[in-house]
């Protein structure tokens, strides 16, 4: 465990977690995932090390695959080791396709009731044909979660980073506020969109004052960014 750089904090059992950067058990009551997934199909694409696919089976999903190409391509920092590993010491079913985005079809993974699409979005250069791709295998509901960009403009809007502008990483390319993602999300196909969370205000005000006092970002431009959760439904 200790050779694999890895991302998703996942509890392994016996004591054992990963030395991961993300807390995906503190952010689970954020997503607003179903507290039971009995008899449900999950897809979850972006899976990375693999967490929520692992916590989708826990509640008790009758099948689930787990889908990533940048980050088990070793295209970024990431690699799959983490994911292979963690599917093995949990004894997991979660199925895997090596696959990105674009090649997503109803006939490939196949139409899922339930579809993670978390922390992806704003990763893509062309993010409204992605989100029509994504609705293709959804067939009851989305949860979508992503950066937004000019929170607080009331008509939809989009802020394009064409270097590294957004947390020094030059594979953010896009970050939509929330009136874009929903038009999109329903350009795209989906009959009801409701934003669930959108990061409140006093915690983009810490963020901010931070990333200005470490010189990362300039104030104005950090306060209006933050993490949004999406649900639709077909």
């Amino acid at each position: 465990m200790a050779a694999i750089r890895w991302y998703h904090i996942i509890d392994l059992g016996n004591g054992i977690v990963t030395p991961g950067q993300e807390d995906c058990a503190a952010k689970l009551g954020m997503l607003g995932m179903p507290a039971s997934l009995a008899g449900r199909t999950v897809l979850d694409i972006g899976a990375w090390d693999g967490f929520y696919s692992f916590e989708a089976e826990r509640r008790g999903a009758a099948r689930v695959v787990a889908t990533d190409s940048f980050c088990w391509d070793g295209g970024g920092w990431g690699t799959r080791a983490g994911f292979d590993l963690a599917r093995e010491v949990l004894q997991s079913r979660v199925e895997d396709r090596w696959m990105n985005v674009s090649d997503l079809s109803p006939d490939h993974p196949g139409v899922f009731d339930l579809v993670l699409f978390l922390g992806v979005l704003y990763h893509l250069e062309d993010q409204l044909p992605a989100l029509r791709r994504v609705a293709s295998v959804t067939g009851e509901q989305l949860i979508l979660e992503t950066v937004c960009d000019w929170i607080g403009t009331p008509q939809p809007a989009v802020a394009f980073y064409p270097g590294s502008e957004l947390g020094g990483d030059p594979t953010n390319w896009w970050g939509a506020n929330p009136a874009a993602v929903e038009a999109m999300l329903r350009v795209a196909g989906f009959r009801k969109v409701v934003l669930h969370y959108l990061q409140p205000l006093p915690l983009r005000l810490g963020i901010a004052v931070s990333a200005a006092w470490r010189k990362k970002q300039s104030f104005r431009s950090r306060l209006r960014q933050g993490r949004a959760v999406f649900h639709a439904w077909k």
